[in-house]
């Protein structure tokens, strides 16, 4: 069966604000931390597409296997691959473990698929049997979504339909509790709203935080010059500096500037060259990559941020503001907000 849309195809967007939109026109779902994913099948041809249109098929041999036993053929939906790691219930999103999943070796895929196998959840259906969706109000293409679950409820193994809260209250409980599982906070979809490919037409809020950071050193713009990004450090139970993630946005007036402002904190070795730091390398990295440049911990800045999971800030920070009148050493793991923990398992089953 053919399919009535051309693939690969730009997934509905959201536009970020800064409560959860109020009224009975919004369906509320968890926004869920994983890589957007449109899925398909044309016959035997079953493909997962990412943002940006990159192909993912390769990757999730398990999601392509799971699939071809429930997906309708003349299929398009729009889902999210998530990994999922913990204990019974402790379990969390991992967004480390699903990153590795993108390998080029065909052994590590297939090693990787049976060690952190990813699930997919579904939110949207942009085709069935054939017939294009996309023109349909979001309550229709909902029922139509529901409808393809309830038919196959004990096929899709590996994949779930997402959570909907109609009710404002509903949806402001489940973003305050779904953080502790790794989530990235709610998006929020007018009931009456067509399905709009690459547009953003929906609404997400998300959870934001700050930390004071102590700025433990930085990496080389890829142009060759300037900071590409200001890497960042907390000080653990223990006293050892810990590093936690990293701000990149930056304009290339002030990446040059900061060259400039760190050189005194640089470390320089016995004959007067900067000290890199030792950093793990990508399996991506180029052999000629630019080494981080250590600097003494002594600037703190202050960053915003979604989540902190396990010692790492999930995403990249945004700066707020340089501290100092604060001392790095008061910069501690321990202080930094955390989210209630919270089981996965109950909000893909809820």
């Amino acid at each position: 069966m053919s399919l009535p849309l051309d693939l690969p195809i730009d997934p509905m967007l959201a536009s970020a604000v800064d409560r959860i939109p109020d009224g009975p026109g919004f369906a509320h779902e968890p926004k869920w931390d994983g890589f957007r994913c449109i899925i398909s099948r044309d016959g035997d041809r079953i493909a997962l597409d990412g943002r940006g249109k990159k192909p993912l098929t390769p990757y999730f041999p398990e999601v392509v296997s799971a699939l071809s036993s429930w997906l309708p053929d003349g299929a398009i939906l729009d889902a999210e691959l998530i990994v999922r790691a913990g204990q019974p219930g402790a379990q969390h999103l991992d967004w480390d473990a699903l990153s590795a999943r993108i390998h080029p070796a065909a052994s590590r895929i297939a090693l990787l698929s049976e060690q952190t196998p990813a699930e997919l959840v579904c939110f949207d259906v942009l085709a069935l049997d054939g017939a294009d969706l996309t023109g349909l109000i979001w309550d229709e293409r909902r029922d139509r979504l529901e409808a393809v679950f309830a038919s196959a409820a004990d096929r899709h193994r590996g994949a779930h339909l997402s959570a909907v809260m109609l009710d404002l209250a509903e949806a402001q409980r489940a973003f305050e509790r779904f953080e502790g599982a790794g989530l990235d906070g709610v998006v929020s979809k007018p009931r009456d709203s067509l399905y709009l490919p690459g547009k953003r037409g929906w609404k997400k809020t998300k959870h934001s935080r700050t930390a004071e950071a102590v700025v433990i050193g930085y990496r080389i713009h890829k142009r060759g010059h300037g900071v590409g990004s200001l890497l960042l450090g907390l000080y653990d139970e223990s006293g050892t500096l810990v590093p936690v993630g990293g701000i990149g946005a930056f304009s290339d007036v002030v990446r040059d500037q900061l060259i400039d402002e760190l050189d005194p904190l640089v470390l320089r070795d016995a004959d007067g060259e900067p000290v890199t730091l030792d950093r793990p390398r990508s399996r991506f990295s180029k052999a000629d990559a630019v080494q981080s440049v250590a600097l003494r911990p002594e600037l703190v800045v202050e960053v915003a941020f979604d989540q902190l999971q396990g010692a790492r800030f999930r995403h990249a920070v945004s700066l707020l503001r340089f501290r100092p009148d604060r001392d790095a050493g008061s910069c501690l793991l321990d202080q930094v907000e955390r989210a209630p923990s919270y089981d996965l398992a109950r909000v893909l089953t809820d």
